[in-house]
């Protein structure tokens, strides 16, 4: 089921209204959340549900096995468990890739070998439910929480259908709390989760599905273009991406709010940063927080030397890379991120701009405008790997930018998409001290402003809402 479908604007109101039936009860309300997710999650595919439920019974055992057990018994369980789910993540997702990637190897050498490919579907969302579940494990197995006794709680928390298919990655000491207490109604709260959901409508059908019409058109023949159309063409995918998943994370952030649930914010207007170690502590935060405590802090962080600082920031980047899919152009683009992120390091520069740019004032100055605009260079170039099909068609892709013809007026020129981007750069500029931009416009602005401009958004979904895609972090 998709956010931006009409099954979600018939699903989720009737959720709401079972909810809040049993105002009081939180017992009973987790009980239809679940149910809910589980109806959220099998109407993709129900096939797949006995994997969610398996994954989530494992680390629910393994959880009480590593709190209960003694000395190295405890690592034996955590291995275990990690061992099976990055198992399933690894079939599912990664068996082909590396099965072709050796057998590219021993034919480049000379040999011949027959490997038996899978032919499997990804399941939706296992990168996420995985992650999930994995920092309840080690947080159990690190000391920072207990482990949970009632598996329906634990089950909400891995499978609430909000956060279910892309993210944001939970952690257990921020969910599980929300999920064990009762949750009286909030008008306010409510009221804020629907203006959220409006703004990630906007973000995803108005802006992410416009963008990727022209995307799809000129990533899939960059030979017919010119350069100067091929960079508008990664510069549209740039706001296609962040449209589509910060666009996803608002309406998961404001449909769960519905419910007297706070999820992790997963973007802070990552265009707004001025470096690129900036840049990802305010791209998909629940994701660069996770490697952050559960692989580079275990893995010795900066606290170890230079030397071993970069070796992690590298395996973190490089892991972030393979996280998001089996392709070589994912590891190219983790790796293009550490070298970005190298200099900062190097140079005890990577938390300079910790504070929101230009705070309190309505324009940048001119050298964190040019920082900022530097640092959308470098993440969009970054980006054609990330879009292109494969290394080959990428660098093909680059190759043509860097010709004369960059300097040829662009064959295709949406102007009214790029109007569009425009707008929503405006009202995220204005907004951009707030957890979303459009709260700002519904906390500063006169009512009949306010919902003149709500007005706006609703018809402008409407009138987009025939471009219909798939979420793009389904497929990861």
């Amino acid at each position: 089921m998709f956010f931006n479908s009409l099954d979600y604007a018939i699903f989720l109101p009737i959720v709401f209204t079972l909810y809040w039936l049993l105002n009081g009860k939180h017992t009973l309300q987790n009980i239809v959340l679940l149910i809910a997710s589980y109806i959220f999650y099998a109407w993709w595919d129900y096939r797949f549900l006995g994997l969610l439920v398996f994954s989530t019974m494992l680390d629910y055992y393994s959880g009480h096995k590593i709190d209960q057990a003694i000395g190295k018994n405890k690592k034996v369980w955590l291995i275990i468990s990690t061992t099976v789910n990055l198992g399933f993540l690894g079939v599912f997702k990664y068996y082909n890739f590396f099965i072709d990637s050796l057998s590219s190897v021993i034919h480049s050498g000379g040999g011949s070998v027959q490997f038996t490919m899978l032919s499997i579907v990804l399941p939706v969302g296992i990168s996420f439910y995985t992650f999930h579940g994995l920092s309840y494990v080690f947080d159990i197995y690190y000391g920072r929480t207990k482990p949970v006794n009632n598996v329906v709680e634990y089950s909400l928390f891995v499978s609430f259908f909000p956060l279910l298919v892309a993210g944001p990655i939970e952690r257990a000491t921020h969910l599980l709390p929300q999920l064990q207490k009762s949750r009286p109604f909030n008008y306010d709260q409510s009221v804020d989760g629907l203006r959220q959901i409006l703004w990630g409508l906007f973000k995803k059908i108005v802006i992410a599905d416009n963008c990727a019409e022209y995307v799809n058109l000129i990533f899939k023949h960059p030979e017919d273009y010119s350069g100067s159309t091929l960079v508008l063409g990664a510069v549209l995918f740039a706001f296609q991406i962040y449209g589509d998943f910060s666009g996803y994370s608002d309406i998961a952030l404001g449909s769960a709010r519905l419910f007297g649930v706070e999820l992790l914010r997963n973007f802070a207007y990552p265009y707004f940063s001025r470096d690129i170690a900036e840049f990802w502590r305010r791209w998909h935060i629940s994701l660069s927080s996770w490697f952050r405590d559960y692989l580079y802090y275990p893995l010795g962080g900066s606290r170890e030397g230079k030397a071993k600082a970069v070796r992690n920031t590298f395996i973190i980047f490089l892991v972030s890379g393979i996280w998001h899919g089996a392709n070589w152009t994912f590891v190219i683009w983790g790796l293009l991120n550490a070298i970005y992120f190298l200099p900062l390091l190097l140079l005890n520069r990577n938390r300079n701009n910790l504070e929101i740019v230009a705070q309190g004032k309505v324009i940048p100055s001119f050298r964190e405008l040019l920082s900022m605009l530097g640092t959308f260079a470098l993440t969009t170039f970054a980006w054609i790997f990330f879009r292109a099909d494969n290394v080959t068609k990428a660098f093909e892709y680059i190759a043509q930018i860097f010709t004369s013809s960059v300097f040829n007026a662009p064959e295709i020129f949406p102007l009214t998409t790029l109007a569009l981007a425009g707008g929503l750069l405006i009202v995220e500029w204005l907004g951009r001290e707030q957890p979303y931009a459009l709260r700002s416009i519904g906390v500063k602005l006169p009512a009949y402003v306010r919902w003149g401009f709500y007005y706006t958004i609703i018809i402008l979904v409407f009138m987009y809402s025939g471009k219909e895609q798939q979420f793009i972090y389904f497929q990861f």
